[in-house]
């Protein structure tokens, strides 16, 4: 595995890839640390904080984690891409069921670029919606968190006029989200991996420097406070390491249904009578289930808990809380969500009766299954199976972090690498990247990361060099590896000369 480190920078392509997905990805994480003008991130911050140490932060927790902490920092792409991924998930669903934009879709390149224009426009409209929906939040905090919110012992967020400050701050993080949009498309394009779904993982890894911290007080607290000894230690390791080969196994894992293709004569050459396979993957939604289902279970709580306190209903207060996390109706809730959420993504995306004409036209047929309408049933039956199993598992990984962090008093930035939504993406897609990375090597007879990986890459058309974009000249990326170089450098210095020469 360490050679082919050093063989992905032998490749002048790959290694021009590699340094411009680098480079861009820094320019998000600035992004995520510059504050937004007029607001003061401390009292933002010491809050969530405080929210998090009393395990009363899930209001914010997951939407804070995909924009990787800038949420909590008050920062230009506080609203990550989250808007853009919501608009992209609207139309992918409304392609299934609206005729005109599924033939839209099915214009090639025209189409689908017409498809992106219109998820463009709808990011736009949603980053309108929720940053102002956000902005009057942080003016107001009482109003959205509560009596948890002392503006006596905080202090204020916004400094300036607030009605300047609504004004210029929805544009900022409108233009915020636009630009992590604009880079994930070149990461995917020019660079290596899905430029999107690596800005996310980046986001979620760049708590692992607090985690690790929260992990040595864990073991090494100060005298008087309860800490872990080694046997736990040995445990929660074991733990995290099967947790990380489930997730591998399930991500990857796959049904091969068999597939024989009858011999056809064209002309005078003679086609078809080869034998292959069709693979569904056992966790065919991927991890849209949970997102979907933490998503549906946070505004109901919010509603709820606000409605009874202004009507002064404390049933409606209590019901609210218990749809908090650590409560069992929350989880019965969210399993029956995940289950919900996994068959209804099949449902929309996965089309047998189309797969089993497409198999009759091209003269292939399931051994023992009739082409036809016998075939798109026999596969509907394996994707249900496959997809109760595959919701089963997201439903365990979902709640693994609540179990560490409610029960054995784990801190949540630790408990979040045990499992749940960020563990799911983030294992998902360094296995994807590796797998691009993987398929370059091995094209330039190079090894790849895993000795039996090589089937799996040529096999895997999507991955392939060929479907991406050209790559950045290598002059481009020198220059924008150095610019970035040297504000890293420069922020570095800046943070010494605050710690030690201030």
């Amino acid at each position: 595995m360490l050679s082919a480190f050093t063989n992905s920078l032998k490749i002048p392509e790959l290694r021009q890839r590699i340094f411009y997905t680098l480079s861009l990805l820094f320019i998000a994480r600035v992004a995520a640390v510059v504050p937004l003008p007029g607001l003061d991130p401390a009292p933002l911050k010491q809050f969530f904080a405080d929210q998090t140490a009393a395990g009363s932060g899930a209001l914010v927790g997951m939407m804070n984690m995909f924009t990787g902490g800038a949420l909590t920092q008050g920062a230009i792409g506080a609203l990550g891409i989250m808007p853009y991924i919501s608009a992209s998930i609207i139309f992918q669903l409304m392609t299934a069921v609206v005729p005109a934009l599924s033939r839209l879709q099915q214009e090639g390149d025209v189409g689908r670029q017409k498809l992106t224009q219109y998820t463009r426009y709808a990011t736009v409209l949603i980053c309108l919606v929720q940053g102002t929906l956000l902005i009057l939040a942080l003016e107001n905090p009482a109003r959205l968190f509560g009596s948890s919110f002392d503006v006596n012992t905080y202090g204020d967020i916004v400094i300036v006029s607030k009605a300047w400050f609504l004004v210029t701050s929805v544009i900022i993080m409108t233009a915020g989200t636009m630009l992590l949009m604009w880079l994930g498309e070149q990461i995917t394009q020019r660079g290596i991996g899905n430029g999107v779904s690596l800005l996310i993982t980046v986001g979620i890894l760049a708590d692992i420097p607090g985690a690790a911290q929260a992990t040595y007080q864990l073991f090494f607290a100060p005298v008087g406070v309860q800490t872990l000894g080694l046997p736990q230690g040995i445990i929660m390791f074991g733990l995290f390491i099967l947790v990380t080969m489930g997730i591998i196994m399930v991500v990857q894992g796959q049904r091969k249904i068999p597939v024989q293709y009858a011999k056809r004569v064209v002309g005078n050459k003679v086609m078809g009578g080869q034998s292959s396979f069709m693979p569904l993957k056992v966790n065919y939604s991927g991890v849209m289930p949970v997102i979907f289902a933490s998503a549906i279970l946070m505004f109901p709580q919010q509603i709820l808990s606000q409605l009874g306190a202004a009507l002064e209903l404390d049933f409606l207060v209590d019901f609210s809380n218990n749809l908090l996390r650590g409560h069992w109706m929350y989880y019965a809730g969210f399993g029956f969500l995940i289950l919900f959420f996994s068959y209804f993504w099949v449902s929309v995306m996965f089309k047998p009766i189309q797969i089993a004409d497409d198999l009759k036209k091209y003269g292939g047929y399931i051994p023992g299954v009739r082409p036809g309408q016998p075939t798109a049933k026999f596969l509907d039956f394996i994707m249900t199976r496959l997809t109760l199993a595959g919701a089963i598992f997201l439903t365990i990984i979902a709640v693994l972090p609540d179990v560490l962090l409610f029960e054995l008093n784990v801190p949540q930035r630790i408990a979040i690498f045990f499992g749940g939504t960020g563990m799911l993406i983030t294992v998902g897609v360094v296995l994807d990247t590796m797998k691009q990375i993987e398929t370059f090597l091995l094209q330039r007879h190079y090894d790849g990361f895993l000795k039996k990986g090589r089937v799996r890459a040529r096999s895997n058309s999507a991955s392939r060099p060929g479907s991406l974009g050209d790559a950045a000249s290598a002059d481009a990326v020198f220059k924008l590896t150095a610019f970035m170089g040297g504000m890293l450098l420069f922020g570095l210095a800046i943070w010494l000369w605050r710690q030690f020469g201030g």
